[in-house]
């Protein structure tokens, strides 16, 4: 699958690439600010673009990757972010192809493509064919033990509940995802199932986060045919099912890949491919202006002199972004300071696996707001990946915080671990203390897509399209995947690539 996608978009990237005899006349300076990887993504395709420029790319800390971090402890792979990524979007895999990690991909193990979710203190699976908000198949979801039978039956409702009215141009109006969810499938299905699939995706608040912003193929499925369940009745008939297909629960975990090494792997990949980029780590950037030269002025808190730059690509987090913009341009700012951002902790534990009471069934678990825990969700790493453990040995990784718990990122370490521990005992039976513990923090990471982001976003761009010379790539604007944030990174760098040879 993603050899086959990677393949499809080399189209796309010939035809995004313009013609070497575009490239400007005399060497021009870009900077990129952040080295995150979406900044990795930006400077990446510079150095195609622009092989004869001159770019520059700056991160505050003395490593690169921003939340990718892969840490090797005692033979245990530990991923402190995110651990793969989708190739429903194809940006992250043809990457992958350019700088020449494709053969280290690898797919999630088949044989556990499922999850759970905690009904009563008790894990239980997720209904085969339940992803996320949508119902492929009813027969599991009528035999689970996860929804009462009142539940089951205002699920089974759904191809009779009016639809919303959709606006004056006949496209679907946002709503919060809990007022969707909740109208269409019932407040149980809500509660159980959509939440908490939810959570372990964008840690937010389901009363705030916006359906047109995350999820706009089911607004488009009521507003076409007015019933989520009668579209996939629908897509049924019209393409053929894979009658060998083993049906996944909880996320289409057979569309995941991860480099065997961990995501560590290809920040330093992409890194190596950096040859015509000057990379200066320990070096943020205070303060950015713009010239009457035309040209941007960038201020620094490690080095006396400032240093002009025919172009600026913004690649850091929303708070950073909208600190340097405020002289800049104040509106832009405002605007950008408007998206809110979650905090979450990822506290990773590897036991013996004689220390678990009973087998790990499935990649993992979440869990229901309505269950009153202290955990969003786990993650079974070394079941999903090879590599992850030592032979004997699990690792699971547990995630703490997000919108709905925002006190708990600010426990300490100590209590951060005891109180997943205390959740892992009380869910999984694990008896005595994990082999390793990694914890990783991270404040203010997650933008919250509320309702009427995509607005937000449009008002952004059309100040950006307003500053020449200037790009913001970020995850707070249209997804916060992997893939989402290396294309809106190498759309910055396209954008400047383009505005400089016409320029």
């Amino acid at each position: 699958m993603d050899r086959a996608t990677g393949t499809l978009h080399q189209d796309w990237l010939a035809m995004s690439v313009p013609d070497r005899k575009q490239e400007p006349s005399a060497a021009r300076r870009v900077a990129v600010v952040g080295g995150g990887i979406t900044g990795l993504a930006a400077a990446h395709r510079l150095s195609e673009l622009l092989p004869h420029g001159q770019t520059v790319l700056f991160e505050a800390t003395g490593r690169l990757g921003g939340v990718l971090e892969t840490v090797n402890t005692s033979g245990f792979l530990i991923e402190r972010s995110a651990d793969s990524f989708i190739t429903k979007f194809p940006w992250a895999v043809d990457l992958c192809r350019r700088v020449g990690l494709t053969p280290q991909l690898l797919p999630t193990h088949e044989s556990g493509r499922r999850a759970a979710v905690v009904r009563n203190g008790k894990l239980h699976r997720i209904p085969k064919g339940f992803l996320i908000m949508e119902p492929q198949q009813l027969w599991p979801i009528l035999t689970s033990s996860v929804l009462s039978p009142w539940g089951k039956l205002r699920l089974l409702a759904e191809p009779w509940v009016a639809r919303k009215p959709t606006a004056e141009d006949n496209t679907a109006l946002d709503e919060s995802v809990a007022s969707f969810a909740t109208r269409r499938l019932g407040r149980e299905v809500f509660e159980r199932l959509v939440q908490p699939l939810l959570a372990g995706i964008y840690t937010a608040d389901p009363q705030k986060l916006s359906m047109a912003a995350t999820m706009p193929q089911f607004l488009e499925s009521e507003a076409q045919l007015g019933s989520l369940l009668r579209a996939q009745w629908d897509r049924k008939r019209n393409r053929k099912e894979d009658s060998q297909a083993t049906p996944e629960s909880g996320a289409r975990y057979g569309m995941f890949l991860a480099p065997a090494g961990g995501m560590g792997s290809l920040v330093e990949a992409i890194e190596k491919k950096l040859k015509v980029v000057t990379i200066r780590r320990g070096t943020a950037v205070e303060r950015i202006e713009k010239q009457d030269s035309g040209q941007w002025r960038l201020a620094f808190s490690t080095q006396p002199a400032a240093e002009s730059f025919d172009a600026v690509i913004l690649a850091l987090p929303g708070p950073s972004a909208t600190r340097l913009l405020h002289k800049t341009n104040a509106d832009l700012a405002n605007q950008f300071d408007k998206i809110e951002y979650a905090s979450s902790v990822v506290v990773s534990t590897g036991f013996r696996r004689d220390q678990f009471c009973q087998p790990l069934d499935g990649f993992g678990f979440v869990v229901p707001q309505i269950e009153a825990r202290r955990i969003i969700a786990t993650s079974y790493a070394s079941e999903k990946f090879p590599g992850r453990a030592p032979s004997g040995y699990v690792l699971v990784r547990t995630f703490v915080g997000g919108a709905l718990q925002p006190e708990l990122v600010a426990q300490s370490e100590q209590d951060l671990i005891e109180l997943v521990l205390q959740e892992l005992s009380s869910l999984l039976g694990i008896r005595g203390d994990p082999q390793v513990v990694d914890v990783a923090r991270w404040d203010a990471a997650m933008p919250q897509y509320h309702v009427g982001h995509l607005d937000r976003v449009n008002r952004i761009e059309q100040q950006i399209a307003n500053q020449p010379g200037l790009e913001i790539a970020s995850n707070a604007f249209q997804g916060v995947g992997i893939p989402q944030c290396v294309h809106s990174g190498e759309q910055a760098a396209e954008r400047v690539a383009d505005w400089l040879c016409r320029s």
